[in-house]
């Protein structure tokens, strides 16, 4: 498989190939948001490709967002977009970012990473994670030839997230776009560590 660094992602930023870009906030994602009533909250956004929430979520008030891509003709673009906001932009590996935060918002970059580093997925997020802090977003419950995007089903995630975090929801989504209806799961799931 091919490496999925920053050269990768840049090459389909650059050349267009973001088949999973919404062009806009995930209805999930913005329902979700809509409910959420801490606007102080630390809120990440990994893999957060044009960051579409983001900007529902300054919309909505909130001021603590950081946002992570390996990509860097993303995070250029992005520092530009958000000049003048209060969001911090990071360049980097999310399994290389440091931080703590009380809600983190997962929109397609669980199916962007090699499966095989999914059960680090898992233990990064906690790490991440406040004591109670909570995981929110959207996962694909199809499979997909190749990849990226990787595809995966309920069991195996309701499995991999039971061994680190309280799942509060792990069902199919309501609210997704229409080429997507009956293949998005919504999650959130809550951490259990106490400290």
């Amino acid at each position: 498989m091919e490496k999925l660094d920053d050269e990768f992602w840049s090459a389909r930023y650059e050349q267009h190939q973001t088949g999973w870009d919404l062009h806009k906030a995930s209805p999930p994602l913005k329902t979700f948001i809509d409910q959420w009533p801490d606007k102080q909250s630390r809120i990440l956004i990994p893999g957060c490709g044009n960051a579409y929430e983001a900007d529902y979520l300054l919309k909505k008030g909130f001021s603590n967002i950081t946002l992570v891509d390996i990509s860097h003709v993303l995070t250029e673009h992005l520092q530009e977009h958000f000049k003048g906001h209060p969001i911090q932009i990071v360049h980097g590996d999310f399994f290389d970012h440091n931080g703590t935060y009380d809600l983190i918002l997962e929109q397609t970059f669980f199916c962007a990473i090699d499966p095989v580093l999914r059960e680090q997925y898992a233990v990064k997020m906690k790490s991440l994670l406040t004591p109670g802090g909570t995981v929110a977003g959207v996962l694909f419950d199809r499979d997909f030839e190749g990849g990226p995007p990787f595809g995966g089903r309920q069991p195996e995630y309701r499995s991999l997230f039971a061994r680190y975090f309280h799942i509060k929801i792990l069902e199919t989504c309501y609210n997704s776009i229409v080429p997507r209806q009956n293949t998005e799961l919504f999650f959130i799931i809550k951490n259990r560590q106490v400290k």
